[in-house]
């Protein structure tokens, strides 16, 4: 079935959630959002794979980009979705209703919609966000199309709340190896342990105090963790490799340069591997354009502590905030719900300040 714009924004999210998208398989969406957008007359519609840009061109001084990813991460008998009440409150639950087809949908209906914005828009809807960062369609469209993303500010519908959070942090996950020399475990006194070299690797990550950073106003907590430890190859010989995988969340006055000089600079004395690495955005919200989003929209703002797409508007020049419905502490979640009150608020939100 088509999608149907006549219903509220609540239920077109779960329309979009009833329609299989995980990563690598998001054509069916993609031709339903590009089926609704090819009728509004108002919109120039370009088409990547499974990304989409429908932009206003009437001639307004100033231009913004409202942007989502339309894929999720595998369902988990977490679909078709159904409405239900916890504790007085009312949900939409199931894949995708937060990490986030409901600010999919919000943005969907305001583009057919609005016709007369207070200014040009452009409305990007993007594929592959759930997987590798080379498949992300809105990074492909960064490299290959950076021209139809030019915009004075950006808003990317990330689950915060239906409140703003501003920039990200930085991502860097780094391989710290020790090597030693293989023997029998039971002669071990001929051969050199690795993984007990490894001790003062998770020495120095136990004993590191965090920092956090004040940018633009907003506190930015940093984390540097083990998240993974490998090493051995049987129960009888001692091992002559050991890797602690560290990751690194790095606050957005820290360039991605600094950042790894940083890591290097702690495990000076190991074999250092930088594996990933995502640069932060700073928070934006002194572009006059996002102060006036923020007169409309309420709330105090807050910093985004997680790495996301705002920072591909960041690397653009673009300030960006993130600015959607739900709780991202239910992103991917199997009890993946919204409150469907910040659904209507988000709409609410960016009714009022494209129209006002």
């Amino acid at each position: 079935m088509a999608l149907d714009l006549s219903v509220s924004s609540i239920d077109l999210t779960r329309q979009l959630c009833d329609l299989p998208s995980e990563s690598g398989d998001e054509k069916r969406v993609a031709d339903d959002i590009w089926a609704v957008l090819e009728k509004a007359p108002h919109l120039e519609l370009f088409r990547d794979g499974d990304a989409i840009v429908a932009k206003t061109n009437l001639g307004r001084d100033r231009r913004v980009v409202i942007a989502g990813h339309i894929d999720t991460v595998p369902i988990n008998d977490n679909v078709p979705t159904r409405y239900e009440t916890l504790d007085g409150v009312d949900y939409l639950w199931g894949r995708g209703t937060v990490d986030m087809k409901a600010g999919c949908a919000v943005a969907l209906l305001l583009a057919v919609e609005l016709a007369e914005p207070t200014v040009d828009l452009t409305w990007v809807w993007y594929d592959h966000e759930e997987v590798s960062d080379a498949l992300n369609g809105l990074g492909r469209l960064t490299r290959l199309y950076p021209e139809l993303l030019r915009a004075d500010f950006a808003i990317l519908m990330e689950p915060s709340n239906a409140s703003v959070e501003g920039g990200c942090n930085g991502n860097l996950r780094a391989e710290i190896r020790t090597h030693g020399l293989r023997s029998h475990s039971a002669r071990s006194w001929i051969g050199d342990n690795a993984i007990h070299k490894a001790a003062p690797v998770l020495d120095i990550l136990a004993a590191y105090e965090p920092r956090q950073v004040e940018v633009d106003g907003l506190v930015y907590r940093e984390g540097l963790n083990a998240v993974g430890i490998s090493g051995g190859i049987a129960g009888n010989v001692i091992p002559d490799e050991c890797m602690v995988h560290v990751n690194y969340r790095f606050a957005p006055s820290r360039s991605a340069e600094e950042a790894v000089a940083h890591i290097r600079e702690l495990f000076g004395a190991f074999e250092v591997e930088i594996v990933d690495l995502a640069q932060g955005a700073r928070p934006g919200l002194d572009a006059p354009l996002a102060q006036e989003f923020l007169a409309a929209v309420g709330g105090t703002p807050a910093p985004k502590y997680g790495w996301t797409d705002v920072a591909r508007f960041a690397g653009l020049g673009i300030p960006a905030v993130n600015y959607g419905p739900g709780d991202p502490m239910k992103a991917h979640a199997d009890d993946e719900r919204v409150a469907v009150d910040q659904i209507t608020a988000c709409e609410q939100g960016l009714r009022a300040w494209l129209t006002a």
